[in-house]
């Protein structure tokens, strides 16, 4: 009798799960269990835009003497604000350890931290573990999700996201760069929101060389 090889047994590795950023957007995804980073003038509205393809509570981690603060007039018409819990705290230190505790929990699916600057690639290391013991816990992968100043550049992240904002006259239009993902190439994508709708669609994807 013939012996196969044990290379030749081995399954295909599972894609992991993901949430798409936006609907009938599949080249947009966040892997699940994962930590991410978002930078821009527009990251608050990446973060809103995310949140609103999950379920249940979003805890929005910032320093209590962070100057932006979210008015839930504005953004009611991408998701319900009562599913946002706001945690302020004390230090850049403490952000991130609430980060790392929550994932490390389960008990959210979306966990975002408005940093002032970037955190180190340990901490970073740590809140990807935590997401994944997260995960097995409650039997859903969590997300988190790093809101960073600038040009961003967290170290580790999973995915970096650029989100600009392009508006004009009776025009919606933001700028989306992937600046880093480890299995999908840099990119850049012109989004638009359609007449009604409240949530963008792709409207040019652009190549990068």
């Amino acid at each position: 009798m013939p012996v196969t090889h044990p290379l030749l047994k081995r399954q295909p590795k599972r894609t992991a799960p993901s949430l798409a950023l936006l609907p009938q957007a599949p080249d947009l995804q966040l892997p699940l269990g994962r930590v991410h980073e978002a930078c821009g003038n527009a990251r608050h509205r990446f973060a809103l835009w995310a949140g609103a393809q999950t379920t249940g509570p979003i805890l929005w981690i910032a320093p209590s003497w962070h100057a932006t603060q979210l008015m839930p007039c504005a953004m009611r018409e991408i998701l319900d604000p009562a599913r946002l819990l706001f945690v302020r705290t004390r230090s850049p230190e403490d952000v991130l350890w609430c980060v790392e505790e929550t994932l490390r929990s389960g008990t959210v699916s979306l966990v975002i931290a408005d940093l002032p600057g970037l955190p180190g690639l340990t901490e970073v290391r740590r809140m990807h573990l935590a997401a994944e013991q997260g995960g097995q816990i409650s039997g859903r992968m969590p997300l988190g999700l790093l809101l960073t100043p600038g040009m961003g550049g967290a170290q580790g992240v999973e995915t970096r996201w650029h989100l600009t904002s392009d508006h004009a006259p009776k025009r919606q239009q933001w700028r989306l760069e992937r600046l880093r993902a480890r299995m999908a190439p840099q990119q850049v994508w012109t989004l638009r929101t359609p007449r009604g709708q409240n949530l963008p669609q792709i409207a040019t994807p652009i190549k990068v060389a």
